[in-house]
């Protein structure tokens, strides 16, 4: 995000606000960034006669979810005949919070274009039908896999 003020296309800007969001499954290379970046806008700062500051606003450590509850994911949608591919998204959804008191994992569906957290974002219903597949098939692994451990 970035909010150039005053915002005019024939006006130097006398303030801009800008925010960075880093993200990583490793917290070090987290902290490796963000070392890189306060030495790059430090340095930047030393070459022109402006002043500027950066504030960590918000912290949120990586979360690793369960390797089980990924197992029975990726099996569920095998299962389902579905093409899938893991990923590393970062984002804190319910399930982040709830990984700190309950096994976790996530599916997404494919949106259009790849467009996601956006207005413009569209899934079809076959589409987020398929996605409840995977989390029922899913569901139903990591229930036998506990069955089978406890009974």
């Amino acid at each position: 995000m970035l909010e150039v003020r005053p915002n005019s296309r024939n006006v130097i800007p006398g303030e801009v606000f800008f925010t960075i969001d880093l993200r990583h499954p490793s917290i070090e290379t987290i902290e490796i960034a963000e070392k890189e970046i306060y030495a790059a806008f430090q340095a930047i700062l030393s070459e022109l006669p402006i002043a500027g500051t950066l504030t960590r606003i918000w912290d949120q450590p990586p979360v690793a979810f369960d390797p089980s509850c990924i197992e029975s994911v990726r099996q569920a949608a095998a299962l389902s005949g579905y093409s899938a591919r893991e990923i590393v998204s970062g984002a804190g959804h319910d399930a982040a919070y709830v990984s700190r008191v309950a096994p976790s994992a996530m599916i997404f569906v494919p949106c259009l274009g790849g467009i996601s957290h956006n207005e413009a974002e569209f899934s079809s219903r076959e589409q987020c039908a398929r996605g409840a597949q995977v989390l029922l098939q899913a569901v139903l692994d990591y229930d036998r896999k506990i069955a089978e451990q406890f009974g």
